[in-house]
């Protein structure tokens, strides 16, 4: 899993975001499969970011890459 792999996986997963006014930037691939974003525009101030995160990010970028153990927000 690369920076670059999880950026090409973002980018499926941004027409969503932008939808509803948001975004994500990805921040940094740890050596542990740990993906670190910030998640912008709507997505940073919304109180419902964490189910974003968790249910819609993290979701959808397990389905690419089983090995990745979480991702945050940082």
């Amino acid at each position: 899993m690369t920076k670059e792999s999880v950026e090409t996986a973002l980018n499926d997963i941004r027409p969503y975001l932008q939808a509803d006014g948001g975004d994500v930037q990805l921040v940094e691939v740890t050596e542990d499969n740990i993906v670190k974003v910030k998640l912008q525009g709507a997505c940073g101030s919304c109180p419902m970011s964490q189910m974003t995160l968790s249910q819609g990010i993290e979701r959808q970028l397990k389905k690419t890459f089983p090995d990745l153990k979480s991702v945050e927000a940082v």
